[in-house]
């Protein structure tokens, strides 16, 4: 239970029904927003790193040129399926280099992955050495220190070969490191009706909004948070946080 979620590896067949697309076009249409204003003109091109089974960008890309970077080969397998106007590479936030840079950066929820400090901030860089001069990245993690909230949910849906029930228990077992715990159970229903239950465990990564901004700073962005609007959230419940990029010039003058 401490490797890899089973849901990006031997379980990622039922992400469709576990999120399906259609529920992230309210929340893609907050990040299209907030990249845009975060950018000094308007981004034609955007890196998703992170982009899993793709469902941002089957909406984002209406909009964008969109490239998808994702670790986990059975989730960019989805995404091919549903994007295959997308560019797809498989490779890590933390180390992956293009050698192309982009109109803007973003980075979903797939930034709880990263557990540390140090994590998150290579996951920063990756994202400021890929942007534009002008260009802009947003972050969206699922929570900060400060609104962080133990709680359960369920959900899932029907598709039609597949069904999917699950329930999420998250919750913090030491308060004093930088990560939480989010276990699943999912009820999984087949075409022939048999259900079996599986469990999950995601391990993921707990910051401060101050640690967010700082590092945001740290690796040459001019750092900035806004809450998540979306319908199903509460004002203060969920932020973001963008980054515009610095120039050479106001860098240098940064550094003295």
């Amino acid at each position: 239970m401490d490797g890899k979620p089973r849901l990006y590896g031997e379980l990622a067949s039922w992400f469709p029904v576990l999120s399906p697309p259609a529920e992230y076009a309210e929340e893609s249409r907050f990040y299209r927003r907030a990249l845009v204003d975060a950018c000094e003109r308007e981004p034609m091109s955007i890196l998703e790193l992170g982009s899993g089974g793709g469902h941002n960008a089957s909406h984002l890309k209406q909009h964008f040129e969109m490239t998808l970077v994702d670790l986990s080969p059975e989730m960019l397998e989805l995404s091919r399926a549903l994007n295959p106007e997308c560019a797809h590479i498989q490779g890590d936030m933390r180390t992956v280099r293009l050698e192309r840079a982009f109109d803007a950066v973003f980075i979903h929820d797939a930034i709880v992955y990263m557990k540390s400090i140090d994590d998150l901030r290579k996951a920063l860089e990756t994202a400021f050495v890929h942007c534009k001069p002008g260009g802009a990245a947003l972050f969206a993690p699922d929570h900060t220190r400060e609104n962080f909230r133990p709680k359960t949910d369920c959900g899932g849906s029907d598709g039609s070969e597949k069904a999917l029930r699950y329930l999420e228990w998250t919750w913090d077992p030491d308060p004093t490191d930088t990560t939480y715990t989010v276990d699943y159970a999912y009820l999984l229903r087949e075409g022939d009706g048999s259900v079996r239950v599986e469990r999950d465990r995601h391990i993921e990564g707990l910051f401060s909004r101050a640690d967010w901004l700082a590092l945001i700073d740290d690796v040459g962005f001019r750092p900035a948070y806004l809450p998540l609007e979306h319908s199903e959230l509460e004002p203060d419940e969920c932020e973001v946080f963008t980054g515009s990029k610095r120039t050479h010039e106001e860098r240098v003058r940064a550094e003295h």
